[in-house]
């Protein structure tokens, strides 16, 4: 796969997934605006992809759930480099909580940044595409708690099934426009954060059929396929990548 003279935008990528799908879309030839909230971590990620890669991310710390944000996104895309192919709204917030107790803070955080930052994302992309002529590709990052239940993930379990049937109903407003729209869903998946959990890595290979959570790559590869060209007619899917936990759902004891 080639992204060569192809404009991406990535959130929620100063680390983990979000990280290596911008690494991959550089060195694959994308020029890539690669977001994140900590303006500390966006800097080092940016300069990381460039030494590699020759200067094609530029980084934008920021709240990709802030419309002015969003809008600047879009807008600095275009104005440094001419258009806008490929948004991957990959930028998200777990806040873990019982039922009974869980907060309206809490779960306005999460609405907001899952499903709002991702929903308006999408949105001034696609006007953008749309007046470009040129089709573009959308790409939502789901998870597979939104096909199969983990206590205490109700209201983040809620944001990511909500993405997977916003990819299915935009293929009705986006497709007259060449606009892909898809989603990836990862299961358990070895990133900075989830190394802190307590035996994360035995506990999820204990579980998984294949033998192992997930590695970044295992994601990122996925992602760039379903933005690539040659998923052009692929649209409304949604692409499970978990070595087959959610085919068995056992769950993770001891785990939250």
């Amino acid at each position: 796969m080639s992204f060569k003279n192809k404009v991406a935008i990535v959130t929620g990528a100063g680390q983990g997934i979000g990280f290596e799908i911008c690494r991959m879309l550089s060195e694959k030839g994308a020029t890539v605006i690669l977001n994140d909230l900590d303006a500390e971590l966006a800097k080092k990620a940016g300069a990381a992809i460039n030494e590699n890669n020759g200067g094609n991310c530029l980084a934008m710390a920021g709240d990709s759930s802030d419309l002015y944000f969003i809008n600047k996104m879009v807008n600095t895309a275009v104005e440094l480099y001419g258009s806008i192919d490929i948004v991957i709204a990959n930028a998200g917030v777990t806040l873990f909580g019982d039922f009974f107790t869980y907060s309206p803070e809490s779960f306005s955080k999460v609405m907001d940044i899952n499903l709002g930052g991702s929903f308006f994302l999408a949105q001034a992309a696609a006007k953008q595409m749309k007046q470009q002529g040129n089709g573009g590709s959308i790409l939502f990052t789901s998870s597979a708690v939104g096909h199969q239940a983990l206590k205490n993930l109700a209201a983040y379990a809620m944001t990511k099934a909500a993405l997977e049937m916003l990819a299915k109903n935009l293929v009705i407003e986006l497709s007259q426009y060449k606009i892909t729209v898809n989603t990836v869903a990862p299961g358990a998946t070895l990133t900075e954060r989830t190394m802190e959990e307590a035996d994360y890595e035995r506990i999820w290979s204990e579980i998984t059929p294949m033998g192992r959570p997930s590695y970044v790559a295992d994601i990122a590869n996925a992602a760039l396929f379903l933005v690539s060209d040659e998923a052009r007619q692929i649209t409304g899917q949604s692409l499970l990548i978990d070595g087959g936990w959610t085919s068995v759902s056992v769950l993770p004891n001891g785990l939250k």
